[in-house]
């Protein structure tokens, strides 16, 4: 969201600027607003008064000026003058930004009591575009669901890979600085030689060169399978987001899926849709903003690009919103998810965030179709549940809780760390009837070891509950990989049955180490180590990190304070830990 918001504070104080006139006023202005640079491009120093004011002067400045040429020119020069980013970067994300936010907010039903309500808190107006909504569940009645049983000695499981967040940096440079200014590292320029980015990776603000991500795809193709199946929940291209196009992002799918196809060959890939594969970042208007604007370049790119993966139905759909359906093997459905759709940074949902493109519900249908039929359900996305809005991450906790007899399985990326986020029957809020596993990513970003999973499923045979039984994390160590002479090594970090000490991986197993975790202080550093992909970070993980990090295992439903009473930490402050953490 970070980027968003420093385009938005650009646009409102290049707007209140550029009404103030005179150069007095003008400097005025900007100087009013240097609190609000404050924080990560934060809100927490802006006062109702003032965010009331500034968006007005958006709203005027809009009426009065028809082009927003002059906006973004205004909005840039004042990110220079704030010192918001690096004068490139703020001319590059205005420009990159400022068309399609100014249009969003333009056609939204939101003004400035409402966002400022949104931004500042309850205390300064409503955001009704935020208010709740429901979808609609099946009118029969649920059916009766037994607790998960494991399979019989002897029987068949299936391996499932999976991988997210590759982050692809075409300009990485080995050799290069790891620790600029800028929001990415390691990547053009003079080599720094000594203490210069490593040659697979770096433990800094860098992502991936491609002779990293082919080791890993040769790795999994000689000595890391077999596998079943694997799922790609997406962030394709890297974080340089104040500097992409529309031809790099599409470059970064064709390059990397030829890759994958290369080396995975008739393995069935399913992908997934991350927030970084649209120019702007998080950019995903619903189906209805028609033209120019849309995502049709990219689901069309998209569907041409994984066509030998997927049916003519999943390529319907996934050109119309990037979602879809198909049947994996007898038993077994897989739906992916545009959980774009769900974002908070995703500004197209100011317009409307009541179910975009009707995905819940059009969810709704698929899982009551496959429980008539006996299936059961695998669902992949980029975005975890709990990181969404409110209302959606609420109707999609309802829908899990309908269908706790069909979903089998949630499987998620985009935190670059690895966790998992519990689901609860509504009734007691006590019973665990689902659990959405979070992958860590591939890319290094930010100070990590390159990672990824590999799940392992009850399946393939008839009546299999097709349920998470183990998984494994395998990781590319890089100091030792980029020790000089040496021969990097994908190794495996841990496995979580053998680790924790699990009886199988059913949700019941996963609520009962929360316990353990929340006890046992060596036992959760060591998670907390794990989390990290063997890498985490040099501040320790005291009292409020560790109370807000189980709070985040324990909720998949956004902003849900009920789970968290037994930690004893006011839920604000857990929250606002959380917002501190996020970086993807």
């Amino acid at each position: 969201m970070a980027v968003a918001r420093l385009v938005l504070v650009a646009l409102v104080a290049g707007a209140a600027a550029g009404l103030a006139g005179s150069r007095e006023k003008s400097r005025a202005a900007l100087e009013s607003l240097l609190p609000v640079a404050g924080g990560r491009f934060g809100w927490t120093n802006l006062s109702c008064p003032a965010c009331r004011l500034l968006f007005a002067a958006l709203d005027a400045s809009m009426q009065l000026e028809p082009s927003v040429e002059h906006l973004q020119q205004l909005a840039a020069k004042v990110c220079v003058t704030l010192r918001l980013a690096a004068p490139e970067i703020c001319r590059e994300i205005v420009r990159l930004f400022g068309q399609d936010m100014v249009t969003a907010w333009a056609r939204s039903i939101l003004r400035p009591a409402e966002i400022c309500g949104l931004l500042v808190g309850a205390r300064c107006g409503h955001w009704d575009i935020y208010s709740n909504w429901n979808v609609s569940l099946p009118a029969t009645p649920k059916p009766p669901v037994r607790p998960p049983t494991p399979p019989p000695p002897g029987a068949p499981t299936a391996r499932l890979l999976f991988l997210t967040d590759l982050h692809w940096d075409r300009q990485y440079m080995p050799g290069s600085d790891p620790d600029c200014q800028e929001p990415l590292c390691c990547r053009g320029g003079r080599p720094r030689g000594l203490g210069g980015a490593g040659y697979w990776g770096s433990y800094s603000k860098c992502d991936l060169p491609l002779h990293t991500l082919e080791h890993l795809l040769r790795h999994l193709a000689s000595t890391g399978g077999p596998f079943d199946a694997a799922y790609w929940t997406g962030d394709i291209p890297a974080h340089n987001v104040w500097q992409q196009t529309r031809r790099d992002q599409l470059q970064a799918l064709t390059t990397v899926t030829r890759l994958v196809r290369k080396y995975l060959g008739p393995l069935p890939v399913y992908p997934a849709v991350g927030n970084h594969e649209s120019v702007p970042v998080n950019a995903f208007p619903p189906p209805y903003v028609p033209g120019n604007q849309s995502s049709a370049w990219l689901y069309d790119a998209m569907a041409d690009a994984w066509q030998p993966w997927l049916t003519p139905g999943a390529l319907r759909t996934l050109r119309l919103g990037g979602f879809y359906t198909l049947p994996i093997w007898r038993g077994l459905r897989l739906v992916s998810l545009n959980m774009n759709f769900c974002s908070e940074a995703n500004f197209w949902l100011l317009i409307n965030s009541t179910d975009p493109a009707g995905q819940l519900q059009w969810l709704v249908g698929v899982l009551q179709g496959a429980e008539a039929a006996g299936e059961k359900v695998h669902i992949i996305g980029h975005i975890p549940p709990s990181h969404c809005l409110r209302s959606w991450g609420w109707n999609y906790y309802r829908i899990i809780n309908r269908f706790e007899g069909t979903v089998a399985g949630q499987f998620f990326g985009h935190t670059h760390l690895d966790g998992f986020e519990l689901f609860y029957d509504e009734e007691t809020a006590s019973r665990p009837l689902g659990i959405a596993f979070l992958a860590p990513s591939v890319t290094t970003y930010i100070r990590l070891n390159p990672g990824y999973r590999v799940y392992y499923v009850d399946g393939i045979r008839p009546g299999s509950s097709s349920m998470v039984l183990d998984h494994e994390t395998f990781i590319l160590n890089l100091t030792q990989a980029n020790q000089p002479g040496a021969v990097a090594r994908w190794q495996r970090l841990y496995g979580a049955r053998e680790t924790y000490g699990l009886p199988v991986a059913f949700p019941e197993d996963w609520n009962r180490l929360l316990d353990r975790l929340q006890a046992d202080e060596r036992l959760f550093q060591h998670f907390w180590y794990l989390r990290f992909k063997g890498h985490p970070p040099a501040q320790p993980c005291g009292d409020a990190c560790k109370k807000a990090t189980l709070c985040a295992l324990r909720t998949g439903r956004a902003a849900d304070p009920k789970l968290c009473q037994s930690l004893q930490l006011p839920f604000p402050e857990i929250q606002a830990w959380w917002r501190q953490q996020r970086f993807c």
